[in-house]
């Protein structure tokens, strides 16, 4: 009897034990699931659906690339996986001999918008923000299209946003400089198409949803990127841009 009841107690234990490690093996993998959540939900509230990007938007930039300015917005895009902070570096790719600056006026969505007129184009601007449109310019030579030239790693620098509130779309102003050295001067008033027809443009083509990412056009000035150099994106009263070119 003694070893009969012995022998129940040892089985009812052992079951209580495989059925509380049972529970902890299903509470940490619940643990692990809603970690994996979690970060998936934070990584894609911290990156834009898209960054649509405008070419030759600026009259003289077009010349000094031996190109035209088109009678509608030449849109492109460029993948969220090439964002960065100010500070982080831009990394110069092997397969570029020559990757050049283009410092930007980035407008960031705040509405869900499609088929938005121009005229009501500025209900839908969240904020604005220095951008740098990295390009590999042999390679958008040498490319039928600019996805490779554009799309590396670490070629969408971005500033922070600045709320669009007393903002003025026509006023605003962004200023490059290279190691110190102005390099780029543009205005929004020299644009070929302005930052409400470009949201106009691109809203009948695609939804913008809040958080994305107009690049509105560089000015002309362009140039070379080499190892060591700091380049820096200003938007006056908006706010600056800092990378260092490794």
């Amino acid at each position: 009897m003694v070893n009969g009841e012995f022998l129940r107690e040892r089985a009812s234990s052992s079951a209580d034990i495989h059925f509380s490690l049972s529970l902890l093996t299903i509470l940490c993998s619940l643990i692990v699931i809603f970690t994996i959540l979690l970060f998936t939900i934070l990584y894609s509230m911290d990156r834009p659906s898209k960054i649509v990007c405008v070419g030759r938007n600026y009259l003289e930039h077009a010349r000094e690339l031996g190109n035209t300015v088109p009678e509608e917005p030449l849109i492109f895009l460029k993948p969220p996986s090439s964002l960065i902070a100010g500070g982080e570096p831009v990394v110069l790719p092997a397969q570029s001999s020559r990757v050049e600056y283009e410092g930007e006026i980035a407008v960031v969505i705040g509405a869900r918008a499609r088929n938005v007129s121009a005229a009501e184009s500025v209900r839908y601007i969240g904020g604005y923000a220095p951008l740098n449109d990295v390009t590999a310019r042999d390679l958008q030579r040498s490319d039928d299209q600019w996805t490779r030239a554009k799309g590396f790693d670490t070629f969408c620098p971005m500033g922070e946003m600045v709320a669009a509130e007393g903002l003025d779309p026509a006023r605003l102003e962004v200023i490059c400089r290279l190691n110190g050295e102005v390099r780029q001067h543009g205005r929004a008033k020299d644009m070929a198409f302005s930052i409400p027809t470009l949201i106009e443009y691109i809203t009948s083509v695609m939804t913008l949803e809040p958080g994305d990412v107009i690049a509105t056009g560089t000015p002309s000035g362009v140039g070379a990127l080499k190892s060591g150099d700091v380049v820096e994106v200003e938007i006056p009263g908006v706010g600056k841009l800092s990378n260092p070119v490794v």
